[in-house]
């Protein structure tokens, strides 16, 4: 999709939509009050009537418009003046988002970046709303037939123009969107390969997919370790997780270089497990559905680094894929194993659907030798994570405070939310073992904190965060099972914020 800006009345555009803000109590945004005015009254009479009151995600169509050239107006309440929101605000273009993307239209024109939102520049409002609209429109139909009969007729929605009434705020603005779109093709990328089916997307098509970034960006490269170079590491509770698959495991290695040299990397590290069966541990048949959505922490590396390449953003990143696949059978690990970590810590395996960890705790230690300013793993580590914050939040656990203090706000800036929970040393208890230096789970309480203190363990030596996606990543059951390229716009943010300067 293209986005645009103009400096423009908008009731001289022809377009095939015009879209205006209203509120409450029939209160008209600048731009929806010159239209009224124009128009001789005629919004201030449909509010009137009653047919739009203002409340917030309402919507009304307006056709033949006098002295408008728009083809027709979408009307989009907002709710209260005085109560508008920067949820209130997503809600609002995400609804004008799916609306236009139900018509037969391919452009329209937004005036809805003009409402004033406290501590919200039009550089927020515009990386936002270019957000937004590219996951209203995003489809993932590779593996749909084509339909016999003859295509639809109906247009696609492939632009939105945005009227900009202040020039100084143009450039703001143009920067903003090109932020935005470049947040979409990193989105686009982790949700496609999230939502590939797993008896394509194994851990070899994740390789793959990392070696066409450094096609496509020149200041990526891309390194794969093979089951022997894990042998070679001593990732013993990596290579466990492998052994009942016959997909090799893959330590996939993403190096982008925005900056010199010298400069410390930021590290993400992503768990890849393409499709988690459970092990010997085995999961419940109607537990193992949306399983494939067990790599959405590994995507969401492909995701960012493919945004910071988009903008070359004047930094270092590393990513660190940890892929494999988790199967039963006669080779894989079972309850009661003992393996030996890369960082040489003993693990006892009592749940060998307890996998995520297993991979992630060699892949951290791994990270240690490109000396990273901070390391952020993602992963969709814990049912327990869902349990305890449904889908609204990521669970974010650290041994650095600061750096905790830029996610959470860059997660309150993006709508990308995460929620800090704690690692202290009454939790760090119950990892004990009677044979091995750690268990590999901590019982059945506060099992994303156990989850996350084990982790913990393998990060001692720098600045470390953790994101447990579990329940924002992705939607695993019904009709719309789907990944929502979570936490892709939080980290996005956290990058602009902190480190582009």
């Amino acid at each position: 999709m293209d986005f645009n800006i103009k400096t423009a009345q908008p009731e001289k555009q022809r377009t095939n939509c015009l879209v205006l803000a209203v509120f409450e109590a029939g209160k008209l945004p600048e731009s929806t009050a010159h239209i009224d005015k124009v128009s001789n009254g005629y919004i201030s009479r449909i509010l009137k009537l009653g047919d739009i009151s203002g409340k917030l995600g309402q919507t009304v169509i307006l056709h033949d418009v006098a002295n408008v050239q728009a083809e027709r107006i979408l009307l989009v309440g907002c709710g209260k003046i005085n109560e508008l929101t920067a949820d209130n605000y997503r809600e609002a273009v995400t609804k004008i988002a799916t609306t236009l993307n139900s018509l037969n239209i391919h452009e329209a024109i937004c005036c809805v970046n003009e409402l004033n939102i406290q501590e919200c520049d039009i550089s927020w409002k515009m990386r936002q709303a270019v957000i937004i609209f590219g996951c209203a429109t995003y489809k993932f139909e590779q593996f749909k037939s084509k339909p016999a009969g003859p295509k639809e007729s109906k247009a696609v929605l492939n632009k939105i123009i945005f009227i900009i009434s202040n020039r100084r705020d143009a450039e703001k603005a143009e920067k903003a969107i090109e932020i935005g779109m470049a947040a979409n093709k990193g989105l686009q990328i982790t949700k496609d390969l999230a939502n590939t089916p797993p008896n394509i997307c194994n851990p070899t098509y994740l390789a793959k997919a990392a070696q066409k970034l450094t096609k496509t960006y020149k200041s990526v490269s891309v390194a794969i370790l093979e089951r022997q170079d894990l042998q070679t590491l001593k990732m013993g509770a990596f290579l466990s997780v492998t052994q009942g698959s016959a997909q090799p495991p893959k330590l996939i290695t993403l190096e982008y270089r925005g900056a010199a040299k010298t400069q410390q990397p930021i590290v993400f590290v992503g768990k890849g497990i393409t499709f988690d069966t459970g092990g010997n541990s085995l999961k419940p048949a109607a537990n193992m559905i949306g399983m494939k959505y067990d790599m959405c922490g590994a995507a969401s590396v492909l995701g960012i680094i493919t945004f910071a390449a988009e903008l070359g953003l004047p930094i270092n990143i590393v990513g660190v894929i940890a892929a494999a696949e988790n199967m039963p059978g006669g080779t894989a690990s079972r309850p009661d194993d003992v393996v030996t970590t890369m960082s040489g810590i003993t693990v006892e395996i009592l749940n060998t659907d307890a996998e995520g960890r297993l991979v992630l705790c060699d892949a951290l230690a791994y990270c240690e030798r490109f000396k990273p300013k901070v390391v952020i793993d993602l992963a969709t580590l814990t049912g327990a994570c869902i349990t305890a914050l449904g889908s609204h939040h990521s669970g974010l656990f650290t041994n650095h405070q600061p750096l905790a203090n830029d996610l959470l706000t860059a997660g309150l800036i993006s709508g990308d939310k995460c929620w800090q929970l704690p690692i202290t040393a009454e939790y760090q208890k119950q990892l004990e073992s009677s044979c091995a230096d750690i268990a590999n789970i901590g019982g059945p309480e506060a099992g994303s904190i156990t989850a996350a203190c084990f982790l913990s363990r393998f990060t001692q030596k720098y600045h470390w965060a953790h994101l447990d996606i579990a329940g924002t990543a992705c939607r695993y059951t019904g009709k719309d099972r789907k990944a929502t390229g979570q936490p892709v716009p939080l980290l996005c943010e956290y990058l602009i914020s902190n480190h582009s300067k």
